[in-house]
């Protein structure tokens, strides 16, 4: 049993009130509470916006405080202290990690803040700096997210503490959640996310407007995977088709990995592009433990050329000897540059956390959208009619302004001015007092003129509007045509490539890591080129060579073995056949293409060799 103290008593009052509660019951009670507050108010997004509660409450306050696209940088200690101050009950870290991540190109496919200073790097290899050196402000594509906000679009609710309102939801002008994606952890729960390209998802919605009883692979013909910031492959599209079906499913990413030649002995592995959260840090230091180990061969060096300019350049040295694609798929199994993403699309629908598909993520929103419409289309149309009124009750004062000019003057007080003027002319009593606070100056015949351009401004945008409220096809256009302007003016293309499975060639994986030492000959050309060829017949003076240079010597020799080489100093250099420059293979030769003296594929000596 657990003793629950009452309240302390007032002074004077010494009757001491114990409860017993099993702790059972209120270990119980307690932990639901606390997985609750979690679930609802921390860790899930909203299926409608995609949004946590402390994402939300940054764009709404960053919006509140003019963080506009057009406007200067504040700093982000300034944004921290706002929301935390007025509407986010929880320390200045759990604020400013949001922000940060928000401003991370390489996090979010369609960025919400606009940052400026150092907000970390790729991996969390490089820290960002600390709230008070850097500043933000809002990207054009958190102000579609917020617009229309005060046009009674969405619902608010009291702060932590009552003293404001903070919205329930954001408007959000398009599908956030499926374009930046979202990770939480929650109690008994979690969220896993992949962003994917706005174009794409603003395409199957569209659709889906068009066609709500689309199938799945309808919709997969727009949205046919991931798009994520980092770029990458893909490899097997099984397991997102089981994520867009029931909503958790698992893929492959890989990094984007060339051959190309490093240095004049060496060829190398360049990667551009790493799996999604993955920095170039992590796969160095795996790299250099595997090696360490003695469990990865082969590598000579690993460099880190990332910069502004060219972006990720992380260029990883083959020793010669060895086979740079049997390597690189050796780096794929033991590095993470290869990782597994696992998706599990867990989100509030309704204050329910459920997990959705993708016709499902866009079912939520397209219903969303068109609530924000029709509350949007509302509004306008009431503050239409308002000023309709106002405008109709001064034009009906125009007509006999001398009179109404005398009714006032003869009027003991206004409220008497009020009560004649409603009866002479039968003006409502919002009409009259507008009438009263009007300045004379804008009773003239020229304002009269605008007053019936306006009227009919305002008539033609009350019917436009009634027809949105009362016409659904007419909402579904509107809908669907602001989507296509949001995915034109933020739209970008595909940066992660899909890969079928099967489309992976794995000739590599049956090539062996280290050349194998086969017989060769060592050619010594009359202008002093060294290569190694493995066509073992005797040479000829073949076309595919310049015109005055030809074989001076061939040495037979292995490809794992050294040569000797004696120059005019009487000097003995060694040189491994492996280092030299391989000869493609006679069939191979084509002789309406002749090979060049100068061609890479000749090793010029340093000195005159005999």
């Amino acid at each position: 049993m657990a003793r629950r103290s009452s309240p302390t008593p007032p002074p004077g009052d010494f009757e001491e009130r114990i409860l017993d509660v099993d702790v059972v019951d209120e270990m119980q009670g307690s932990f639901l509470e606390y997985a609750y507050s979690v679930i609802y108010s921390r860790a899930l997004p909203d299926a409608r916006d995609g949004l946590k509660p402390v994402h939300r409450r940054i764009l709404y306050q960053a919006n509140e405080m003019g963080l506009r696209p057009e406007r200067g940088h504040v700093k982000c200690a300034r944004l921290v202290g706002e929301v935390m101050g007025r509407l986010h009950p929880h320390g200045d870290a759990s604020i400013y990690d949001a922000v940060v991540r928000m401003a991370q190109p390489f996090s979010m496919r369609l960025p919400l803040i606009d940052g400026h200073g150092n907000f970390g790097s790729l991996g969390n290899d490089d820290p960002p700096a600390a709230m008070r050196y850097t500043e933000s402000r809002l990207t054009a594509a958190s102000m579609s997210m917020v617009e229309s906000i005060h046009e009674d679009t969405v619902d608010f609710g009291p702060n932590y503490d009552g003293s404001e309102q903070e919205p329930q939801v954001l408007p959000a002008a398009y599908p956030n959640l499926l374009v930046n994606g979202a990770t939480g952890i929650a109690v008994g729960m979690a969220t896993n996310m992949p962003p994917h390209n706005l174009s794409e998802v603003v395409a199957a919605a569209r659709h889906l407007i068009k066609h709500p009883n689309a199938d799945l692979e309808t919709l997969m013909r727009f949205v046919p995977g991931p798009d994520l910031p980092t770029g990458g492959r893909i490899v097997g599209l099984s397991g997102i088709r089981d994520a867009y079906e029931s909503g958790r499913g698992t893929f492959k990413i890989r990094a984007t990995a060339t051959i190309e030649n490093v240095t004049a002995r060496r060829k190398g592995i360049v990667v551009t592009e790493l799996p999604y959260t993955v920095g170039p840090e992590k796969v160095i230091g795996k790299i250099k433990d595997l090696v360490n180990a003695k469990k990865l061969q082969g590598i000579a060096d690993v460099k880190d050329l990332t910069d502004r300019e060219h972006g990720l350049r992380l260029v990883i040295e083959v020793k010669n000897g060895f086979v740079p694609e049997a390597l690189l798929e050796q780096l794929y199994k033991l590095t993470p540059m290869e990782e597994t993403f696992g998706i599990n699309n867990v989100a509030l629908v309704d204050g329910q956390p459920l997990t959705l598909g993708l016709k499902e993520l866009l079912e939520v929103y397209v219903d969303h959208r068109f609530t924000v419409v029709k509350r949007r289309s509302d509004f306008r149309r009431r503050k239409r009619q308002d000023r309709l009124h106002l405008v109709e009750g001064l034009l009906v004062a125009l007509v006999d302004i001398d009179e109404v000019i005398a009714i006032i003057r003869s009027s003991d007080d206004a409220a008497q001015a009020k009560d004649r003027l409603m009866e002479r002319f039968g003006l409502s009593e919002t009409q009259t007092a507008y009438i009263l606070d009007t300045p004379l100056r804008r009773l003239t015949r020229f304002d009269r003129v605008e007053l019936e351009a306006e009227q009919a401004k305002l008539l033609k945008e009350i019917a436009e509007l009634t027809e949105i409220l009362e016409s659904d096809t007419k909402l579904r256009s509107v809908v669907s045509s602001e989507l296509g302007a949001v995915a034109k003016q933020f739209g970008t293309e595909r940066r992660t490539v899909l890969l079928e499975a099967g489309s992976v060639p794995s000739a590599a994986l049956a090539v062996p890591l280290e050349v194998a030492d086969d017989p060769c000959r060592v050619l010594l050309s009359s202008t002093g080129l060294l290569a190694r060829t493995f066509d073992l017949e005797p040479v000829t003076d073949e076309p595919s060579r310049a015109r005055h240079d030809v074989v001076a010597s061939a040495v037979p020799a292995t490809a794992r073995g050294d040569i000797g080489v004696v120059t005019t100093a009487g000097r003995v250099l060694r040189l491994p056949v492996i280092d030299l420059p391989a000869l493609p293979r006679a069939p191979r030769r084509c002789p309406a293409a002749p090979r060049s003296p100068s061609s890479s594929a000749w090793r010029p000596t340093r000195r005159r060799s005999r």
